[in-house]
């Protein structure tokens, strides 16, 4: 018999109207033809087009005569192939050759699911018993590209959820590339994304053992211009791709956190961002950092990468590494566990697996942790976000693929002291889909990023069928009972019993 879940009367669907403006570029030779174009036209005719434009898209975009500025200088080299020097042009010369290149991305058109929960570093102005949380969503736009956006919400006393709804603008946020790279680490994480070995060796030897991304483009694009075959200039250019993937990004202050979407910038991501599993992480010496670990894909390619921030504004990025770097499902535990870091994580995408490391940011020496036990998970099992600690062991979420591509929501608990060792699982799924929770983008799938704990409840944000998200809870004393009870716990003790017998 399952346990009670309550699902919460809140839906947060996709909203179309949510929109950035986006480069756009279909190739050199027709940017040069819209430049000559433009070029052509008299001041009066430049202003008749872009005066009205700025009025209509200045009620959709914070700072539209930014953006269409910043894709102006994108296309210098266009404009100079035009015959036109690019400092001469007047401003409206340039906004209105920076529409042209310019597109709006629907970021939520698709689907708007798969969230994570943590608590907000604010806690400031509320009651007793209330909790402000901010929930990391995957949205999904034109072309099934994905990336990570967020809500804010508020919990009540009785456990109640209100999102606190959207703002009007969204702003991507600005990219600064001053990582420094560790030669090893990198041309093994080359290597790993398929960049031809014979150019990675004649590389390795041009490069210190740490240098930074200025060091490493002007190497590759001296490098690449000797080359007169096209394939291996591609291959130089997957590098430069790859150093995309470690960077730091920044929001303005005077964003909202709603505003803010972290979008795919490296061509190593350009199909998406997925799944992001953020978790609040306690140092040793009490301090609070959150980390997210998601899934960066290429269209071919799955590339496991690290967010880490502490204030939601500012967010250094980079790849992880490592044997267990691999596939999908990576979620850091929310402390250090016997002084080591601690990961799950899905490496032949149909177990679970345990792994330790100094490191944040390299991963090796996976252990098998579950397998697929129950009907209802016969295709995978995998984590639904970071284990959440209590007073029994650690509590994972997971889900569980089975008949007709069913996922379903269950549970397991590990122990505190060696996360290696499975107390309980739950014998039948916690949460599965309802008539109202099976249609959507693709049918019958509950999936979730990560829960947290309140008032001696389990709060679950999750998926609906890929399109939407909401909410269930069950109380927590329920849930730890029925897996210190279930036939998994019986058969835990059993053996530890039997060992015990043989040892004495």
């Amino acid at each position: 018999m399952r346990l009670l879940v309550e699902r919460k009367p809140v839906k947060v669907y996709p909203d179309p109207k949510r929109v950035i403006a986006r480069f756009f570029f279909n190739g050199d030779e027709r940017a040069v033809e819209v430049v000559k174009h433009v070029m052509a036209l008299s001041d009066q005719e430049i202003f008749g087009i872009i005066s009205p434009l700025l009025q209509e898209y200045s009620k959709r975009h914070r700072n539209i005569t930014k953006i269409l500025t910043r894709h102006c200088k994108k296309v210098v080299n266009a404009i100079r192939d035009a015959g036109f020097d690019p400092e001469s042009l007047d401003k409206y010369q340039r906004l209105l050759i920076g529409s042209y290149f310019t597109h709006e991305y629907s970021i939520e058109s698709a689907a708007f699911f798969n969230p994570s929960i943590v608590e907000d570093p604010d806690q400031s102005e509320l009651v007793e018993g209330e909790k402000r949380v901010i929930i990391s969503f995957r949205a999904v736009g034109e072309g099934h590209i994905s990336s990570v956006v967020f809500r804010r919400a508020l919990i009540d006393r009785d456990n109640n959820i209100t999102v606190i709804p959207a703002g009007n603008y969204i702003d991507e946020a600005e990219v600064i590339k001053n990582a420094v790279y560790n030669k090893k680490l990198f041309l093994k994480k080359a290597a790993d994304s398929k960049i031809d070995i014979e150019i990675l060796d004649e590389l390795g030897q041009k490069l210190e053992e740490k240098f930074d991304y200025a060091t490493l483009r002007r190497i590759i694009l001296d490098t690449k211009s000797h080359q007169e075959n096209d394939l291996r200039k591609l291959e130089y250019d997957k590098i430069l791709w790859l150093s995309d993937t470690y960077h730091e990004i920044s929001f303005s202050r005077d964003t909202d956190i709603s505003d803010r979407i972290i979008f795919p910038i490296s061509e190593f991501e350009r199909k998406g961002i997925e799944d992001a599993r953020f978790v609040r992480f306690v140092k040793n010496d009490g301090s609070v950092v959150y980390y997210a670990t998601y899934t960066a894909f290429d269209g071919a390619m799955i590339m496991p990468k690290l967010l880490q921030t502490t204030d939601f504004y500012d967010f250094k990025i980079s790849p992880l590494h490592g044997i267990g770097a691999q596939n999908k499902n990576l979620a850091l535990f929310p402390r250090k566990i016997n002084g080591k870091y601690a990961m799950m994580s899905r490496i032949d995408g149909w177990n679970n697996y345990l792994m330790y490391s100094d490191k944040l940011t390299v991963w090796d020496n996976p252990v098998k942790l579950q397998s697929p036990m129950f009907p209802w998970e016969f295709i995978q099992i995998g984590n639904c976000g970071s284990p959440i600690e209590t007073k029994d062991g650690w509590l994972v979420i997971t889900h569980g693929v089975g008949p007709m591509r069913r996922y379903c929501l269950g549970a397991s608990l590990f122990d505190l002291d060696d996360p290696s060792i499975e107390i309980g699982r739950l014998d039948e799924p916690l949460v599965v889909p309802n008539n109202d929770e099976r249609e959507g983008y693709v049918p019958n799938v509950l999936y979730s990023c990560g829960s947290i704990i309140h008032n001696d409840e389990l709060i679950i944000p999750y998926g609906l069928s890929d399109y939407c998200s909401s909410f269930a809870s069950v109380k927590l004393e329920l849930l730890l009972d029925k897996l210190k009870s279930s036939s998994c716990a019986i058969i835990a003790r059993e053996k530890a019993a039997l060992k015990e017998e043989i040892t004495k």
